[in-house]
């Protein structure tokens, strides 16, 4: 059984990265940008961390070669990446992570677990500026933890 991967996964960063984020972030085996970083430089600070990077087009984000939904396959698990949820899940999918709403979420509709970061670079509705870390084994339910950015 391979060892289980640490996932930081992050949203809607609108070219703010304080450096609590950073710091915490340079830990992750990969980094999962769910849309609306901005402007290409920010994603180049946060690929010069170190762990491999992968993102998707957000809103707010005008850079034509990044993809509007990505499927990534860690460890036997199925993952969509998005940012802007669907009001439903495309057939299949078991994970679905999005952004947008600048709101955690870990929710389950029907055979989806919808799982939202928050919002990294600014807060809004109420909720706080956060980050998650998805933890993802074999054979085993994915633990999303939600972490505060200060």
């Amino acid at each position: 059984m391979a060892s289980p991967l640490r996932i930081a996964v992050i949203s809607d960063t609108h070219d703010r990265l304080p450096d609590s984020l950073m710091e915490a972030i340079r830990l992750a085996d990969e980094i999962w940008h769910l849309g609306d970083v901005c402007e290409q430089a920010t994603l180049e600070a946060i690929r010069a961390l170190g762990p491999p990077v992968q993102v998707v087009r957000g809103n707010q984000d005008s850079q034509t070669d990044w993809p509007i939904s990505l499927d990534l396959q860690r460890q036997d698990h199925s993952f969509h990446l998005m940012h802007i949820p669907p009001p439903s899940a495309p057939l299949g999918v078991k994970f679905l992570l999005h952004g947008h709403t600048h709101v955690p979420r870990d929710q389950r509709i029907g055979e989806t677990r919808y799982l939202n970061p928050g919002a990294a670079g600014l807060a809004n509705k109420g909720a706080p500026r956060s980050f998650a870390w998805l933890e993802v084994a074999e054979r085993r339910e994915q633990v999303f933890r939600l972490a505060a950015i200060r």
